[in-house]
């Protein structure tokens, strides 16, 4: 606790990490939050998918080139239109009487113009502590991260089931506006100049590192956007209940990542980490098939997400460390752009693939229509503790090494003596 303590007291670390965490807060919500809204006016899990997934197409090729164009213009023009843009079609998607293709075309350009907040700071990161200290920060970043991607679907879901729909969605504005006001206004933002690619666009993904950490993150994300929506259909959209058992796997994962964070990373050490989301997921659907409809219901739920959340901000952690470790610092922002991207299109698909499958269970079956849910959970889950196990030998062994980028450097013409 000690490094972490040391961290927050490095001038600008805790304003940043701040900062960055309520201008990406939507990342969080927006998946479960079109999920809820889209069903609330068409009443079909289906349609929500089709808006999910018109959205992960505009993430898909916005993420990437957005962070590359941080490199040619600088942060903040890009920052600033990619948030004004992405504000505007939430908006839409909020207060619009939009027939479903409406809905889509709206998801689209909200997915184009994403603000690449995330690229921006892992790249800021490294020049605002030491080497000794950056992967710590990694892990302290990571364990915040969990307000996004866990405590972000309890808030749009009390919202929506207290409020509306409708107030989950402009409250995902009113964060990406505010957040990424104060983001913009952080002097290291003006101050880290990130150099201009001499590569093409997708060229870092020839990088072992890099492709394996973005389809890793893109089955650990979907794997959780999975949880959530079975979560939620367990309960019903108008219970609350639903908001508290996230809100435990929410603790369970910052507990982990403090707690996880400051071991060595080696080759091994992400498959280790994700193989704790598969057993929660599995034994949530476990908990489903037997207890549905009792009062033990919410306790074993909440048991196995419990366990499974204590592996997602480590993993998050490890991924981190690995790209930043694995790159040079010019290609950094393009390299977190294309694992940004793996991860919130793994929201989108897992929530949406969810949204089928709970639909089919609940037609078919009746009761326990959350079980959809996990079993896509426990698909994405074991497939994503696959990969890391099988590529084992391409990631990084840390241990006894930072995590910084590698050098920008350019070959030195040498007179013959």
């Amino acid at each position: 606790m000690n490094a972490y303590v040391s961290l927050l007291r490095t001038p600008g670390v805790a304003r940043i990490i701040a900062a960055q965490l309520t201008a990406r807060f939507p990342s969080g919500m927006l998946s479960l939050g079109f999920l809820l809204h889209i069903h609330h006016i068409f009443g079909s899990y289906g349609a929500a998918g089709l808006v999910l997934a018109a959205t992960s197409v505009g993430q898909a090729v916005s993420g990437p080139l957005t962070s590359r164009w941080m490199g040619q213009w600088s942060m903040r023009p890009v920052l600033i239109l990619t948030t004004g843009v992405c504000a505007l079609s939430l908006l839409t998607v909020a207060l619009a009487p939009l027939p479903l293709i409406g809905f889509m075309v709206a998801g689209l350009i909200a997915g184009l113009s994403y603000p690449p907040v995330q690229p921006a700071v892992r790249t800021i990161y490294p020049k605002m502590v030491n080497s000794r200290q950056l992967t710590p920060l990694f892990s302290l970043d990571a364990s915040a991260q969990e307000i996004i991607w866990i405590a972000g679907p309890v808030v749009v879901t009390l919202i929506a089931t207290q409020i509306s729909t409708t107030a989950g969605i402009l409250f995902s504005v009113v964060s990406l506006l505010g957040g990424g006001l104060w983001f913009l206004l952080s002097p290291e933002v003006g101050r880290v100049r990130i150099p201009r690619s001499k590569r093409k666009l997708g060229a870092v993904l020839k990088r072992p590192q890099v492709l394996l950490t973005t389809l890793i993150g893109f089955l650990l994300v979907g794997a959780l956007a999975a949880t959530e929506a079975g979560v939620v259909a367990t309960f019903g959209q108008g219970n609350s209940t639903s908001g508290l058992v996230l809100a435990i796997w929410a603790v369970a994962s910052l507990l982990g990542g403090l707690l996880l964070g400051h071991l060595p990373i080696g080759p091994w050490a992400l498959a280790r980490r994700i193989v704790l989301v598969l057993a929660g997921s599995i034994l949530a659907g476990v908990a489903i098939l037997i207890w549905t409809g009792t009062a033990a219901e919410f306790w074993t739920l909440s048991g196995a997400l419990l366990i499974g959340g204590l592996g997602v901000a480590p993993a998050l952690a490890v991924m981190f460390a690995v790209v930043s470790s694995s790159v040079r610092f010019s290609d950094t922002a393009e390299a977190y752009g294309w694992v940004g991207t793996g991860q919130l299109i793994g929201a989108a698909a897992g929530s949406a693939v969810a949204g089928f499958l709970i639909d089919y269970v609940t037609t078919h079956h009746g009761g326990g229509a959350g079980l959809g849910g996990f079993i896509v959970a426990v698909a994405f889950a074991a497939v994503g503790t696959l990969v890391p196990v099988l590529f084992h030998g391409r990631l990084p062994d840390l241990r006894g090494r930072d995590a910084s980028p590698l050098p920008d450097t350019e070959p030195v013409p040498v007179q013959p003596s």
